[in-house]
């Protein structure tokens, strides 16, 4: 009795699975979008911080940059625009977004990390809502009148005007260990209005928070898609091109307030080359 139900059992289960191997029949999960199965960004964890005393630390600068999404080097952190969550590519912001609207990173509204942002507003600046329109209607008399009309909120408008990633960063001198180091304060998110024409700040975030997320997500590799990085390996090993609007100084100004067109690069290449100079006199040749 137990030899002819263990039978009939085996028998039913390579019928099921002949079944779920016929052609044209779709079981979740079944198609794979690439040649083999990626583990690598999947499982991939961040690089912790090596443990830093105070005692340790000889010097140290502020500065602040911005990372241009316009410039090529940038576009990686920019593209894709539309969000699916099917896909397994992900723009910077969207990664950000998706992680700030389910609790997992808290948004700013100040660098130095003290008021954060409250999940409807976050919502409506992800979300943008167009201005009413009118549109005409007819009641069951035939009488026509018109009525105000809110559109579809765009989905995809902060990601389309996302123009500017600002950088919070500290460079300091270790002196247990004799290198220099920069470690990543907070990045803000800053948008372009087309309507005024100007540039909106739209939140912040505490780096060290997002990297254990920055890390599962891959970005762009115009060389070979098989070695994709991941966000933080973007930050980590400096993988962008930026700009220096700002160090740390007695008047707390940017470098905007007192220098303006070629004569505001040229100050920011000059804080980058008095950190690079500190470095080199640490040596003697």
């Amino acid at each position: 009795m137990k030899k002819g139900l263990f039978l009939m059992a085996l028998l039913l289960t390579v019928s099921v699975a002949g079944w779920a191997q016929q052609p044209g029949v779709f079981q979740p999960g079944a198609y794979r979008d690439g040649i083999y199965e990626k583990e690598n960004s999947v499982n991939r964890r961040f690089i912790p911080y090596t443990s830093l005393r105070e005692s340790d630390v000889q010097w140290t600068k502020r500065i602040w940059r911005e990372i241009d999404m316009r410039e090529k080097i940038n576009q990686p952190l920019y593209y894709p625009l539309d969000f699916s969550s099917g896909k397994s590519r992900m723009s910077f912001l969207q990664v950000l977004s998706k992680h700030i609207l389910t609790g997992e990173i808290i948004a700013f509204s100040d660098e130095q990390f003290l008021t954060p942002l409250t999940l409807n507003d976050l919502k409506v600046k992800i979300r943008k809502q167009g201005d009413s329109v009118e549109q005409s209607q007819f009641d069951e008399q035939g009488n026509e009148h018109f009525v105000k009309v809110l559109p579809a909120a765009d989905s995809i408008w902060m990601y389309r005007s996302f123009r500017t990633l600002k950088v919070k960063e500290d460079w300091f001198f270790d002196r247990q260990k004799s290198v220099l180091e920069v470690r990543i304060l907070g990045l803000g998110i800053t948008t372009w209005d087309e309507d005024k024409n100007l540039p909106i700040d739209q939140y912040w975030v505490y780096f060290p928070e997002c990297r254990p997320y920055f890390a599962k997500y891959e970005v762009f590799n115009v060389k070979n898609d098989a070695e994709r990085r991941t966000y933080d390996d973007i930050f980590w090993k400096r993988m962008f091109n930026s700009t220096i609007t700002k160090e740390s100084n007695v008047y707390d100004r940017g470098i905007i307030e007192y220098a303006h067109g070629i004569d505001a690069l040229l100050e920011s290449e000059r804080i980058k080359n008095d950190i690079f100079l500190y470095e080199h006199d640490m040596w003697h040749f």
